[in-house]
């Protein structure tokens, strides 16, 4: 797997870096690489709300794990993030070595808009779904946020399997500060991409909180120590 998986974190032209100018975001508060014991306690408590973590040292080992989490043939599904981008799952995504059942693909080839809406609304369905997230509080909560919710429908129970992925500079002291997060960083800087990207700005529509999980080994946090995403 080492010639799949094998690159190191990219910027890309989305990258929180290539914003912040415009954005005018405080990197030092909200992006931070917490200390060790930090993350450990902050581990902790996700997996006490039945959550699995797997802790990464680099985007490349969390890249891998992710590949490894993924069956053959199996139906994946992921949201937009910056983050699997610079992990470079992408890439892997495209060359689909695992024969990989691409519902984004099978999306995106779908000219006709309302199949295609029909479509978006079933992927949050699939059997696995990955997404990047917003923040991660240091009492165990992880935050997502989005426009519309296509990217957070299948979090709370609609995808069987769910596989989030996060640098540690999402960790922050507590639930409000996750939530802030949000708004004092993550959407400026959603909001810098989307007028480059689509023309137009962004806004939080939905948060989803993750509180806790019933179903066990449903939910999958790959956390990286390394600064990546917003």
């Amino acid at each position: 797997m080492a010639n799949v998986t094998q690159q190191m974190a990219k910027d890309t032209e989305y990258s929180a870096i290539n914003l912040m100018a415009d954005a005018g975001v405080d990197r030092e508060r909200w992006s931070r690489i917490p200390d060790d014991a930090t993350i450990e306690r902050t581990v902790a408590a996700i997996e006490a709300r039945n959550i699995r973590v797997i802790l990464a040292d680099t985007a490349e080992d969390a890249l891998r794990t992710v590949v490894d989490l993924l069956p053959e043939g199996a139906e994946v599904m992921n949201g937009y993030s910056t983050t699997l981008i610079e992990m470079g799952f992408d890439r892997v995504l495209r060359e689909n070595r695992k024969g990989w059942r691409d519902y984004h693909a099978v999306i995106t080839a779908e000219n006709d808009e309302e199949k295609r809406h029909a479509l978006r609304r079933k992927s949050v369905a699939a059997d696995y779904f990955l997404s990047g997230v917003q923040a991660i509080a240091e009492s165990g909560e992880v935050v997502g946020c989005d426009k519309t919710g296509s990217r957070m429908g299948a979090w709370p129970h609609a995808a069987a399997h769910l596989i989030l992925v996060s640098g540690t500079n999402k960790i922050v002291p507590t639930l409000e500060d996750a939530l802030r997060r949000c708004r004092e960083y993550c959407l400026p800087l959603e909001n810098q991409r989307a007028q480059h990207a689509y023309g137009t700005g962004s806004y939080i529509g939905k948060y989803v909180i993750l509180e806790n999980e019933v179903t066990e080994g449903r939910i999958t946090l790959v956390l990286i120590r390394e600064q990546l995403g917003y």
